[in-house]
């Protein structure tokens, strides 16, 4: 999978802009706030179908205009395609608008995985000491990728979990409609929990086997790493491989505890509470690491993501964002022999941090422009 060329106008900071990228590694060279996160975002856009900053629409529309237009060329399937986007100020009134091969797409959801790429920014490397919900976005954005079913299994279940909650915050005053629509919302959430707990299951059982290698290959297999699925709804892991044990364990859950989740007004079981516990050499990795270790195993299984999706059919498309000055020369120096053999699109504001064959792109205002390689930026002798 390979990003040929994206276009934009009217995006953020940018007027109009088309860039193109090589097959190996870029560089986005540039002081900060000239627009390098900008054009991975765009570009992140059509893997995730929303911007990995949590910007709305009408904020991604650069200030003064109406619409924001973003283009895709990219090479995945064998065959070279396109993706548009269509972005509108929030004045506006009009929603986005999205097609692949001049096709329109009526949900945003249809775009995701036809483009793969794996993103990873400084906040990532929080993967390891925050709470569960940084996780549980890991492997939804990396399932996703990979399943539509998984995906539309998750929108569904937010969906039926927020109107449960809603519910469960007027039991008291609605006794009626609790009673008659408590069951029903309880066995749609263990429906979908069912298909989703299975796919967390797999993909981080798939994640202990390619991490391992990639950690012990980073430390010099001194330190051996454990990634372990831990169900929200009391039910051993290896069980959660079985789609019938997760609907009947949620379901049983649910209905047993409706005192407890009235007084909560909440759902207090499901997927919704998932976590992956990580440890490294039989300790808690969250609570023993130490920093480096922390960033080590973050660093690990964002690779590891590339090389699941790569397993499963294309490799994907990295992305980093200004992760180079967050790690130290050690781990720096692993990122950069890793990525060999596959296209990268990097952002840095140090402008000697590339190799010489490295496609460097000046990014100043908004504007994107390639150096030769007799013109590339030197490192300033003092």
């Amino acid at each position: 999978m390979l990003v040929r060329t994206i276009s934009l106008q009217d995006y953020r900071n940018v007027e109009q802009a088309e860039v193109h990228f090589t097959d190996g590694v870029n560089l986005l060279v540039g002081d900060n706030a000239q627009g390098k996160t900008n054009l991975l975002e765009g570009i992140y856009l059509f893997a995730l179908g929303k911007s990995f900053r949590g910007a709305k629409d009408g904020e991604l529309v650069r200030f003064g205009a109406d619409l924001a237009s973003l283009r895709l060329d990219f090479a995945a399937g064998g065959r070279e395609q396109s993706a548009v986007m269509r972005l509108t100020s929030a004045a506006s009134g009009r929603r986005r608008a999205i097609e692949l091969n001049r096709v329109r797409l009526t949900r945003t959801s249809e775009l995701i995985g036809n483009f793969r790429a794996v993103l990873f920014c400084p906040e990532h490397l929080s993967l390891i000491k925050e709470g569960p919900a940084v996780r549980r976005a890991y492997l939804d954005i990396a399932i996703s990728q990979l399943r539509p079913v998984y995906l539309r299994a998750l929108q569904r279940y937010n969906v039926i979990l927020r109107e449960r909650n809603k519910l469960l915050k007027v039991a008291d005053a609605e006794p009626r409609l609790f009673r008659d629509t408590i069951e029903l919302w309880s066995a749609q959430l263990a429906e979908q929990a069912a298909v989703i707990a299975p796919a967390r299951l797999g993909y981080i059982e798939a994640v202990q086997k390619t991490a391992a290698v990639i950690f012990a290959d980073m430390t010099g297999e001194r330190e051996i790493p454990d990634f372990t699925y831990t169900p929200g709804f009391h039910l051993d892991a290896d069980r959660c491989a079985d789609p019938d044990a997760v609907r009947a364990q949620v379901l049983r859950l649910l209905s047993s505890n409706l005192e407890r989740e009235k007084a909560a007004g909440s759902t207090l079981w499901g997927v919704h509470k998932d976590d992956v516990s990580i440890n490294l050499n039989g300790r808690s990795a969250r609570l023993y690491g130490s920093q480096g270790q922390q960033r080590s195993l973050a660093l690990c299984m964002k690779l590891a993501e590339g090389e699941i999706c790569a397993a499963a059919g294309e490799m994907p498309v990295f992305l980093f964002d200004d992760v180079l000055s967050e790690l130290d020369s050690a781990r720096r120096a692993y990122l950069t022999r890793s990525l060999t053999g596959r296209q990268v699109i990097m952002t840095t504001c140090e402008r000697e941090v590339f190799p010489d064959e490295a496609n460097v792109i000046g990014v100043e205002r908004g504007v994107y422009r390639g150096f030769t390689a007799s013109a590339k930026p030197k490192q300033n002798p003092t």
